[in-house]
């Protein structure tokens, strides 16, 4: 497994950036986390009972809501992929497929970007590209 950081597992303290992108400042986290539960988890989880479109929508929205949140200083990408699966599952799919997010990592990450502004369709896309039912 290696070195387990000493923080592991807390809110960051700290403000951070990829790529020249800033997620939310570690100030507002509560607050964040506090409307992610209330906002998006309560409205689009168990997702048992939706329909593929409805899935897509759930999974994207969460998907892209607790990246920009950013809680972690690390595991938020596999922290979001375990909860996408979850979703998927609870849907009645299988855990996604994340090879076309790999392969087309630009597009991805712009499809994250948009949700900056509400624009989910793009990260929709790619949650289409990645459910799988066989």
């Amino acid at each position: 497994l290696g070195n387990i950081y000493e923080w592991a597992g807390q809110e960051r303290a700290v403000n951070i950036s990829k790529g020249g992108f800033m997620f939310a400042p570690s100030a507002q986290l509560p607050k964040l986390l506090n409307e992610f539960d209330t906002k998006y988890l309560a409205q689009y989880t168990p997702c048992s009972g939706m329909d593929e479109e409805q899935l897509i929508t759930a999974i994207a929205i969460t998907h892209v809501e607790i990246i920009l949140i950013h809680p972690f200083r690390e595991g938020n990408g596999r922290l979001s992929r375990l909860l996408a699966d979850v979703m998927a599952v609870q849907g009645g799919y299988k855990p996604l497929d994340y090879q076309s997010w790999e392969q087309n990592k630009t597009q991805y990450i712009s499809a994250i970007h948009a949700g900056v502004s509400m624009d989910y369709e793009p990260m929709k896309h790619w949650v289409k590209e990645a459910l799988r039912s066989d």
